[in-house]
């Protein structure tokens, strides 16, 4: 007999299936606390649950848990994880601790199918989208992780990690669902930020869905040329499409957005660079975090000389854009911006 994973059936379904094996429903209430508040990975740590029903879970159910394949801490502390699922498919994520933060950078897809020349994801293929537990595991792994080696807890979540997390839209919702709700991990959405490579049509369905997290989109170049050039899905989807749908999501939640702008060494890093970017924040209410490019052996892009992302940084600045500069994290073992991939062996 074929189990299910109970964890990608919602509380309707366990009730029912309870009704129906002559268990009393409100142990399915107990079940999903057990799951996601307490965040368990097998039946057996379900203590308030009868031997003979937890027994009875485990002929008709499965829990899939993601489990940490390895580990690497880089000399800035920032720990990736290599995290194999029950299929043997293998994502990552990151833990990156700074002075005021201990943010999870988690992944929604098995590889990617934007083919972003500069990021290292963007040279797999796309496997599969990861269910919403998935997502989940990897913050609740993270946060543990958090928790042992630096003793401090984990205070964001960034869907910056594998894959496009607007083309795994249902998953990705329920999972921030799992992360934010009184019957889950109980945090706040603004603690949250979903990252995206511009889907215009699910940036508006986002704002339709009137959600709480924050947005970020990974902008990179301001007119539709150069952006073209690294980013294939700004083909069928336009800045002019995007203008439209951020502020369509503005509208709706109220929530600026951040974009996320790689400096290129010669190619998106002059002030005639930072004019468009600043004309195209002028149409958005926004901020703009600066990052330093990092490295992948698949591309030939290097990162623009520190004189001028300062030059870039204090042209936006000194015009009223809220900037933030982002050092790199984690760049000796692969963990910073742009690199997660799996390496084949």
């Amino acid at each position: 007999m074929n189990k299910i994973d109970i964890r990608t059936k919602d509380l309707p379904f366990i009730k029912d299936w309870f009704d129906e094996n002559g268990e009393k429903s409100f142990r399915a209430k107990q079940v999903v606390e057990w799951l996601y508040e307490k965040s368990a990975t097998n039946f057996d740590e379900m203590t308030n649950l009868s031997v003979s029903l937890r027994d009875k879970l485990k002929e008709h159910f499965i829990i899939n848990p993601v489990r940490i394949s390895d580990e690497q801490i880089s000399n800035d502390r920032t720990i990736k994880f290599g995290f194999k699922l029950h299929d043997d498919h293998l994502v990552e994520g990151v833990l990156i601790p700074t002075n005021s933060r201990m943010t999870a950078c988690v992944s929604s897809q098995v590889g990617c199918s934007l083919s972003c020349k500069f990021c290292a994801t963007g040279y797999m293929n796309r496997e599969r989208n990861l269910t919403a537990a998935e997502i989940y595991d990897q913050v609740v792994i993270i946060k543990d992780k958090a928790e042992e080696m630096y003793s401090a807890p984990l205070t964001n979540v960034v869907y910056m990690g594998m894959g496009e997390p607007l083309l795994n839209y249902a998953n990705v919702l329920k999972s921030v669902e799992l992360i934010t709700s009184e019957k889950g991990l109980n945090w706040s959405p603004k603690r949250l930020t979903i990252s995206t490579a511009g889907i215009a049509k699910m940036i508006k369905k986002l704002g339709d869905d009137e959600v709480k997290f924050n947005l970020a989109l990974s902008l990179h170049a301001a007119n539709d040329v150069k952006r073209n050039q690294i980013m294939p899905i700004n083909e069928s989807n336009s800045l002019d499409n995007l203008e439209e749908a951020l502020n369509y999501f503005y509208a709706k939640t109220k929530n600026k957005i951040t974009f996320e702008y790689i400096v290129f060494h010669g190619f998106n890093d002059t002030l005639q660079d930072a004019a468009e970017l600043l004309t195209f924040c002028k149409k958005i209410p926004s901020k703009v975090n600066i990052i330093e490019y990092n490295p992948i052996s698949e591309a030939n892009f290097k990162n623009a000389d520190p004189e001028a992302i300062d030059k870039f940084a204090n042209y936006l600045e000194q015009r009223g854009v809220n900037v933030n500069v982002r050092r790199s994290r984690g760049k000796d073992i692969d963990a910073a911006c742009g690199q997660l991939a799996i390496k084949q062996k």
